[in-house]
Protein backbone atom coordinates (compact mmCIF):
# COMPACT_ATOMS: atom_id res chain seq x y z
CA UNK A 1 0.00 0.00 0.00
CA UNK A 2 2.78 2.42 0.89
CA UNK A 3 4.60 1.55 -2.34
CA UNK A 4 1.59 2.71 -4.37
CA UNK A 5 1.54 6.01 -2.49
CA UNK A 6 5.22 6.53 -3.22
CA UNK A 7 4.65 5.83 -6.92
CA UNK A 8 1.74 8.28 -7.01
CA UNK A 9 3.79 10.99 -5.29
CA UNK A 10 6.67 10.32 -7.68
CA UNK A 11 4.27 10.68 -10.62
CA UNK A 12 3.01 14.02 -9.30
CA UNK A 13 6.56 15.26 -8.75
CA UNK A 14 7.76 14.14 -12.18
CA UNK A 15 4.70 15.69 -13.84
CA UNK A 16 5.17 18.98 -12.03
CA UNK A 17 8.86 18.94 -12.98
CA UNK A 18 8.05 18.33 -16.64
CA UNK A 19 5.48 21.10 -16.44
CA UNK A 20 7.99 23.53 -14.96
CA UNK A 21 10.57 22.69 -17.59
CA UNK A 22 8.04 23.22 -20.40
CA UNK A 23 6.88 26.53 -18.91
CA UNK A 24 10.44 27.78 -18.46
CA UNK A 25 11.49 26.81 -21.98
CA UNK A 26 8.43 28.54 -23.41
CA UNK A 27 9.10 31.71 -21.42
CA UNK A 28 12.73 31.72 -22.54
CA UNK A 29 11.92 31.21 -26.21
CA UNK A 30 8.90 33.51 -26.58
CA UNK A 31 9.26 37.15 -25.67
CA UNK A 32 5.86 38.53 -26.73
CA UNK A 33 2.24 37.39 -26.72
CA UNK A 34 1.03 34.98 -29.37
CA UNK A 35 -0.55 37.03 -32.15
CA UNK A 36 -0.66 34.73 -35.17
CA UNK A 37 -2.81 31.64 -35.35
CA UNK A 38 0.27 29.38 -35.46
CA UNK A 39 1.69 31.06 -32.36
CA UNK A 40 -1.61 30.68 -30.52
CA UNK A 41 -1.78 27.00 -31.45
CA UNK A 42 1.79 26.48 -30.22
CA UNK A 43 0.90 28.31 -26.99
CA UNK A 44 -2.10 26.05 -26.39
CA UNK A 45 -0.06 22.91 -27.03
CA UNK A 46 2.64 24.04 -24.61
CA UNK A 47 0.06 25.00 -21.99
CA UNK A 48 -1.30 21.43 -22.00
CA UNK A 49 2.02 20.40 -20.45
CA UNK A 50 2.96 23.65 -18.67
CA UNK A 51 -0.50 24.21 -17.21
CA UNK A 52 0.03 22.88 -13.67
CA UNK A 53 3.02 25.13 -13.06
CA UNK A 54 1.26 28.20 -14.45
CA UNK A 55 -1.93 27.45 -12.50
CA UNK A 56 -0.08 26.94 -9.23
CA UNK A 57 2.07 30.03 -9.80
CA UNK A 58 -1.00 32.21 -10.42
CA UNK A 59 -2.77 30.75 -7.39
CA UNK A 60 0.27 31.40 -5.19
CA UNK A 61 0.50 35.00 -6.41
CA UNK A 62 -3.19 35.52 -5.66
CA UNK A 63 -2.79 33.91 -2.23
CA UNK A 64 0.18 36.15 -1.35
CA UNK A 65 -1.65 39.29 -2.49
CA UNK A 66 -4.73 38.22 -0.48
CA UNK A 67 -6.94 38.36 -3.56
CA UNK A 68 -8.26 34.80 -3.17
CA UNK A 69 -9.57 32.69 -0.33
CA UNK A 70 -7.89 29.67 1.17
CA UNK A 71 -10.49 27.40 -0.37
CA UNK A 72 -9.87 28.70 -3.88
CA UNK A 73 -6.11 28.29 -3.40
CA UNK A 74 -6.60 24.69 -2.23
CA UNK A 75 -8.86 23.94 -5.20
CA UNK A 76 -6.30 25.38 -7.62
CA UNK A 77 -3.47 23.45 -5.94
CA UNK A 78 -5.52 20.23 -6.07
CA UNK A 79 -6.26 20.70 -9.77
CA UNK A 80 -2.57 21.38 -10.43
CA UNK A 81 -1.59 18.24 -8.49
CA UNK A 82 -4.09 16.07 -10.36
CA UNK A 83 -2.98 17.53 -13.69
CA UNK A 84 0.64 16.87 -12.70
CA UNK A 85 -0.27 13.29 -11.86
CA UNK A 86 -1.63 12.78 -15.37
CA UNK A 87 1.48 14.30 -16.95
CA UNK A 88 3.70 12.29 -14.61
CA UNK A 89 2.00 9.05 -15.60
CA UNK A 90 2.64 9.92 -19.24
CA UNK A 91 6.29 10.76 -18.50
CA UNK A 92 6.82 7.50 -16.63
CA UNK A 93 5.10 5.52 -19.38
CA UNK A 94 7.43 7.06 -21.95
CA UNK A 95 10.45 6.46 -19.69
CA UNK A 96 9.62 2.80 -19.18
CA UNK A 97 8.94 2.29 -22.88
CA UNK A 98 12.20 3.92 -23.99
CA UNK A 99 14.36 2.56 -21.17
Amino acid sequence: MLHDLYVALYCVASGFTASGIAASLYRLSVKKRAETSFARMAYLIVMVVAGPTVLFENAAKAWRSKSCTGLSFCVAASIAAYWSLAIGLLVLQIATTVG
